[in-house]
C-alpha cells in the first residue's frame, strides 16, 4: 500500500536537509534535459510523436521538488520494504552515496561530508589535533603475532613529552582500557580526545622494564605542514613542503627561510613530492616571496564564461636565490599552482615527475546538521593560461586516478596533450597534465615482492632498535638512549653510524629471533643501515630529524641538488629579462 500524499509530504520534511539538495539537484538536472525549443519556439525531441490534427502536443508535466520528493519517499519505501537487506539500511550511509554520487556525476573533486568527516577536514586545514603528541609503533614476532605498540617518539613540548614518555615506552593501557594485542590504529583512537581531558596511560619503560602510570592533559598537538628544513650541503637549504597547504604552511616557511639563511643558505630545494594541495591562499605566499610585485601568480576562471580573476605578487622585494622545486605524481592542486607559477616566470628549476594534474577549485558550503558540500566553483591557469586540469570526460574515477597519474606504473614520460604556452624567457610549456618538470627525475622503485619482504623485516629492525636504546646489546652500551629528544637537530655523520660490528649483532639477532637467513640479510644490508640508524635517530633527536637519514639515500634529490647550477643560470636570465622588460614597457603585469 503506498504511503498517502499527506504522510509522504510529512515524510519528506522528516529527510536530512543535505539529502533534499539531491532532489532540488536532481530536478534542475531534469529540467535541463527537457527538449530545447527550436527555432520556431516549438519542441524538438528526439523521436517526435506522429502529428494528430487539430491537437497540439502534450507538454510535459512541471517538475517539482515536492514530486520528486514523494519519488524518493516511495523508492526509500520499496527499498524497506523489498531490499534484501530490509531494515537493516544505514540510512545515512545512503543518502552519503547519492548525494556523493550526484556530485561525482559533475566532477572528480565535488564532495559531500557528513558531520563527522566535516570536522575532522576543519581538523586538518587547522593544522593540528587534540591528543598525546606522540608517534607510536606496533611490533609482531616471527609469527606474526602482535608483541605490544610502543612510543617511538614524543613532539616537542606535546603533552607526552612533558610527562617523559621516550622511545621504546611499551603502551599497556590507556584510561583502564588494556591495549596489549591491539592494532596501533586503536591505540591512537584511545589516546587522541577533547582538549583539556585526561589519559591514564600505564607504560612498560623500556630502560628498566618498570611499569608506570603517567596521567596526561590532551592538548593541540601541531601537524606541521614543513616535515624537515635543514642545511642538506653548505650553502644549499632543503625545505620538505610535503605535508599539504594548511593555515600555518607559510608561517612555517617563512620561519625555514630566517633560519636557514642565518646558517648560510644561498640557494634552496623546496620539496612537493606528495603535496596534495589544500589551502590556495597559503600557495599564493609562497609563490610571492619570489615573484615581484605585478607578476601574475594564478588566474581563477568562474562559471560565468569569459570573466577572471588573476592573483598577482605583491613584493617589491623578492628572494632572489636559485630554487629547485621537487615534484612527482603526488604534487597536486595548491602545489601545483605554486610550481606552475614560478616555472612559468623561470624563477624556479622544476625536477622530478610530473604532477597529478588537478586545477579545479573547490568552496565549502555549509549545510544543516554540520554537514558540508564541497563544491567546484572554477578552474586555476598559470600565468601563461595553462589549464592545470587533465582529462575527466570519461567520468570513471579509477581511470581519472591512474590513467597517467598517480598509481601509473609505466616507465614512459607522460606526453604533453593540451594546448602550447611560453614562459617568460620563451620555453614551451603545455596545458591539460599538471605540471611536466623542467628536467624528469624518476622515482627509484624496487620489485613488489621486495618491497614486502623489507616490510616484514622492519620487525626485527624495530626490536633490535629497542634493546640497542635501551642498552642491552653486549659491547655496544654506547649507542644506549637515555638523554631526553634533542629537538631541531641537524644530523651529521657522526651521529650513530652503523658500523659493522653493529650489523653483525643485528645479524645474529634477526636469526636467532626472527629465523632469517645469512643470505636474505646481506641482500638487504643498505636497508638494514638505513632503517638501523633512522630508529636510532629518532630516538635520540625525534621523527622530523629520522628523515634526513632517508634523504641521504634518495637519488632524485641528489640530482636535484646537482640541478641546482642550471637553476642559478635560469633566474639570472630571468631577472635580467625582466629588468629589461620594465625599462622598455616601464611595467609588466602578465
Amino acid at each position: 500500500m503506498k504511503l498517502s500524499e499527506s504522510a509522504g509530504r510529512s515524510f519528506v520534511r522528516k529527510l536530512p536537509f543535505a539529502f533534499l539538495l539531491v532532489v532540488v539537484f536532481a530536478s534542475a538536472s531534469m529540467i535541463n534535459a527537457q527538449p530545447r525549443a527550436n527555432g520556431n519556439g516549438g519542441a524538438t525531441p528526439s523521436n517526435p510523436p506522429a502529428a494528430v490534427s487539430g491537437t497540439s502536443p502534450a507538454k510535459p508535466p512541471a517538475v517539482t521538488t515536492e514530486a520528486l520528493g514523494l519519488d524518493v519517499v516511495e523508492a526509500l519505501r520499496l527499498i524497506q520494504q523489498n531490499h534484501v537487506v530490509g531494515k537493516q539500511i544505514d540510512y545515512n550511509e545512503l543518502f552519503k552515496s547519492s548525494i556523493g554520487g550526484m556530485l561525482k556525476s559533475l566532477d572528480p573533486h565535488s564532495n559531500y561530508f557528513d558531520a563527522k568527516e566535516f570536522e575532522q577536514f576543519r581538523t586538518d586545514q587547522s593544522s593540528r589535533y587534540f591528543g598525546i603528541g606522540a608517534t607510536i609503533n606496533d611490533l609482531t614476532d616471527s609469527d606474526g603475532k602482535m608483541t605490544g605498540t610502543y612510543i617511538r617518539a614524543t613532539f616537542e613540548n606535546a603533552p607526552a613529552n612533558r610527562v617523559g614518555l621516550k622511545y621504546g615506552d611499551k603502551i599497556l593501557d590507556v584510561n583502564g582500557v588494556s591495549m596489549v594485542g591491539k592494532p596501533f590504529t586503536e591505540v591512537r583512537d584511545h589516546l587522541r580526545g577533547p582538549r583539556g581531558t585526561a589519559a591514564k596511560v600505564t607504560v612498560e619503560r623500556n630502560d628498566t622494564g618498570k611499569r608506570e602510570t603517567v596521567e596526561i592533559i590532551r592538548d593541540a598537538v601541531p601537524q606541521p605542514s614543513i616535515a624537515e628544513a635543514y642545511m642538506i650541503r653548505p650553502g644549499t637549504g632543503y625545505i620538505a613542503m610535503t605535508g599539504g597547504f594548511t593555515q600555518t604552511t607559510y608561517a612555517e616557511f617563512a620561519e625555514a627561510m630566517t633560519r636557514l639563511k642565518a646558517a648560510g643558505m644561498t640557494q634552496l630545494v623546496l620539496d612537493l613530492k606528495g603535496n596534495g594541495g589544500g589551502l590556495v591562499s597559503q600557495a599564493y605566499r609562497v609563490a610571492n616571496t619570489f615573484l615581484e610585485s605585478g607578476q601574475t601568480i594564478f588566474t581563477q576562471k568562474g562559471r560565468l564564461e569569459g570573466v577572471t580573476e588573476p592573483f598577482r605578487a605583491e613584493n617589491p622585494l623578492p628572494e632572489t636565490m636559485p630554487i629547485v622545486i621537487m615534484v612527482n605524481r603526488g604534487s597536486a592542486s595548491a602545489s601545483e599552482i605554486l610550481a606552475g607559477a614560478l616555472q612559468d616566470h623561470d624563477r624556479a628549476l622544476i625536477v622530478g615527475e610530473n604532477t597529478f594534474g588537478k586545477g579545479l577549485v573547490q568552496n565549502p558550503f555549509i549545510l544543516e546538521y554540520g554537514s558540508m558540500l564541497l563544491l567546484t566553483v572554477a578552474k586555476y591557469e598559470t600565468p601563461s593560461g595553462r589549464l592545470i586540469q587533465r582529462d575527466y570526460s570519461d567520468g570513471s574515477l579509477y581511470s581519472y586516478y591512474t590513467n597517467g597519474g598517480v598509481g601509473r606504473e609505466d616507465d614512459e614520460a607522460q606526453k604533453p596533450n593540451g594546448d602550447e604556452a611560453k614562459t617568460d624567457l620563451g620555453r614551451t610549456v603545455y596545458s591539460g597534465g599538471g605540471i611536466a618538470p623542467d628536467i624528469e627525475i624518476k622515482a627509484d622503485t624496487i620489485p613488489i615482492e621486495r618491497a614486502r619482504f623489507q616490510q616484514k623485516l622492519a620487525n626485527p629492525i624495530f626490536a633490535f632498535a629497542l634493546d640497542l636504546t635501551a642498552g642491552r646489546v653486549k659491547g655496544l652500551e654506547s649507542l644506549k638512549v637515555s638523554q631526553p629528544i634533542r629537538f631541531s637537530y641537524d644530523i651529521t655523520a657522526k651521529d650513530f653510524p652503523i658500523t659493522e660490528p653493529v650489523l653483525q649483532a643485528f645479524k645474529r639477532f634477526a636469526k636467532d629471533k626472527f629465523g632469517y637467513t645469512d643470505s636474505q640479510l646481506v641482500a638487504e644490508k643498505e636497508f638494514i643501515q638505513r632503517m638501523l640508524r633512522s630508529e636510532l635517530v629518532t630516538a635520540a633527536y625525534g621523527t622530523t630529524a629520522s628523515f634526513q637519514v632517508f634523504n641521504e639515500y634518495d637519488t632524485q634529490l641528489k640530482k636535484a641538488i646537482d640541478a641546482l647550477p642550471k637553476a642559478r643560470e635560469l633566474a639570472m636570465q630571468s631577472a635580467e629579462a625582466r629588468r629589461v622588460s620594465i625599462g622598455d614597457s616601464g611595467a609588466d603585469n602578465r
